[in-house]
């Protein structure tokens, strides 16, 4: 069996030294813009820095990763004899599965002899995160590439994605609701419910008025999709609010009764999307 690498790229929102070191997982960054400088996503800046310049007004611009980048980033790895799994970013909300895909198609005819399979993981931020993770322990328990490559088409449905955010007009700003809806809603402390669909795409499906009631509601969601088989693992992104990420992980603990639970701040890519605030329970389920 050929020696292959698992590769992802910057949207699993993985603590950068546990995603490189830890899990020995290569990634290609995703670039951002904001106040007219560029910077590129888990490299530049940091998560507390880049949300107090959106607190203070400052609108993030992104940029997916384009087919020149992904071939600089893959060849490397192809010229040392290796075969690649890449995980991509949900095709839903970028561009950049598709850049992947046609690199390696491209780097597929210049080295035949290399396997090099990309899968469009219809899924984001920790969602992303936690296929990369299951990839990787399945790589560890002597799994082939295409053993992984299978498991992982066959599961990225079952990676729920149930989020609630602070402050509609992020929302608002990527097309998500009216600015009236925000208007009102904000004023009214309307919080909205959002999961990802079988498409990979964000949908608004809810809303609670206030805070702990729109994070209860996410765990309750999350229960309601393991339908009685709790998950080894629980991953709880946030925007930069820790004390909130830390009552959801708790509320996960009584009601789910899992205690292997990771939290770690969204990167600046999803961050510029959903803005301060975000807090999300991503975990395996039946369903979505």
């Amino acid at each position: 069996m050929s020696e292959y690498i698992i590769m992802t790229d910057s949207t699993v929102d993985l603590p950068k030294e546990y995603l490189t070191e830890e899990l020995g997982v290569p990634y290609i960054p995703l670039t951002y813009l904001i106040d007219g400088q560029s910077y590129e996503d888990m490299i530049g800046l940091t998560g507390e820095e880049f949300f107090a310049k959106v607190r203070a007004g400052s609108m993030p611009t992104t940029s997916q990763i384009n087919p020149e980048q992904a071939r600089e980033a893959l060849e490397p790895y192809l010229k040392e004899g290796k075969d690649i799994l890449y995980i991509a970013f949900s095709s839903g909300l970028s561009g950049t599965y598709n850049s992947i895909r046609m690199a390696a198609e491209e780097l597929q005819e210049e080295y035949p002899e290399r396997k090099l399979i990309v899968i469009d993981s219809l899924c984001a931020c920790m969602g992303e995160g936690l296929l990369v993770y299951k990839a990787v322990q399945m790589k560890r328990a002597g799994k082939s590439l295409e053993e992984v490559a299978a498991w992982v088409e066959e599961n990225k449905l079952h990676i729920m994605h149930n989020v609630t955010i602070d402050d509609l007009f992020h929302l608002h700003r990527g097309g998500r609701v009216s600015k009236a809806s925000a208007i009102v809603g904000t004023m009214i402390q309307i919080k909205p419910i959002i999961h990802m669909d079988d498409h990979g795409e964000l949908k608004v499906i809810g809303k609670e008025r206030g805070r702990k009631k729109a994070m209860n509601k996410i765990v309750d969601m999350a229960i309601d999709a393991c339908e009685g088989k709790m998950p080894d693992m629980v991953m709880i992104p946030h925007g930069n609010c820790p004390k909130d990420a830390e009552y959801v992980a708790e509320l996960v603990r009584k009601k789910m009764g899992v205690t292997n639970i990771m939290m770690n701040d969204i990167g600046t890519v999803i961050g510029g999307h959903t803005g301060p605030g975000m807090v999300a329970v991503v975990c395996m389920g039946v369903h979505r």
